[in-house]
């Protein structure tokens, strides 16, 4: 029926399956993007000097020109105070040709300012961009940075991989009867020939790769999604917030339930397709 356990849980987990292929479309790119030493560019003291010399010169150009400003400002409220006293036709033509003049050389150095301030807010953020990937440099350079672009350049292949067994499996319309620990595991086994218990070390495996992936699936989804409220929540849209939030983690369970069937054994998965129904 339309109240049924399984036709509820296909209907959400439509959305939270689409949430999902998301996330992870965007970490698949970012996170090598992000660890990989490939992607780093080349930046040296000397790039970061000259960029930090560019930006106090025209900070102090921008001092320098607010300076003429102040004392214009200053002079013309002086002349002002003189004109104000004597009282004729011609002084008050005076003040206003002087006023207008002044007043014009003005506003083209505002302009000028103006260009300088936004000039130098984009030289602070490349300068600020150099020393975080002069950051990322010399992280690269330890044992964790060299950890994580190993990681980088496996799960970038592992990525390749599932996206072409996942185009396989939708235009032939099959399913995987192996999980991918227990399809390695046997590849590896028969590659090296030693004795080795598949079936008992797998479901381990299986169940480890398996926590490992709710875990961080669970935190990326959190961290990403905390980003996102921040920047549009107000005191007044804080419960609709946090009502959104609570039911996009109960669709993200859902679906990683459903979408993680594939990385256990046959025997589990069957299990949890009969609770689930057959989806």
């Amino acid at each position: 029926g339309i109240l049924s356990i399984e036709q509820l849980i296909s209907r959400v987990g439509v959305i939270g399956v689409t949430l999902m292929a998301l996330l992870s479309g965007f970490g698949a790119v970012n996170c090598p993007y992000t660890y990989m030493s490939y992607f780093l560019r080349n930046v040296t003291d000397a790039d970061i000097l000259a960029l930090e010399r560019r930006l106090l010169q025209t900070m102090d150009m921008i001092v320098s020109k607010k300076k003429r400003i102040a004392v214009a400002h200053r002079t013309m409220f002086q002349r002002g105070e003189v004109h104000n006293k004597p009282t004729g036709f011609w002084g008050m033509i005076k003040s206003v040709t002087t006023s207008v003049s002044g007043s014009e050389n003005l506003a083209l150095i505002q302009q000028e300012v103006d260009a300088l301030e936004e000039l130098s807010r984009q030289l602070f953020l490349e300068t600020a961009d150099l020393h975080a990937t002069k950051e990322r440099i010399e992280y690269s350079k330890t044992f964790q940075g060299k950890y994580f672009n190993f990681l980088g350049y496996f799960f970038s292949i592992y990525c390749v991989w599932k996206i072409f067994m996942a185009t396989i499996n939708i235009v032939f319309d099959r399913v995987g009867k192996t999980d991918p620990v227990t399809r390695g595991i046997e590849i590896t086994v028969n590659y090296l020939g030693i004795q080795f218990d598949v079936k008992f070390w797998s479901q381990h495996i299986s169940f480890i790769l398996v926590g490992i992936i709710i875990v961080t699936s669970i935190r990326g989804l959190l961290i990403t999604l905390t980003k996102f409220f921040y920047a549009i929540s107000s005191s007044k849209s804080s419960n609709v917030i946090v009502l959104l939030l609570a039911q996009i983690m109960g669709m993200y369970f859902v679906s990683s339930v459903l979408l993680i069937r594939m990385s256990m054994p046959l025997e589990y998965r069957t299990i949890i397709t009969e609770v689930l129904g057959e989806l």
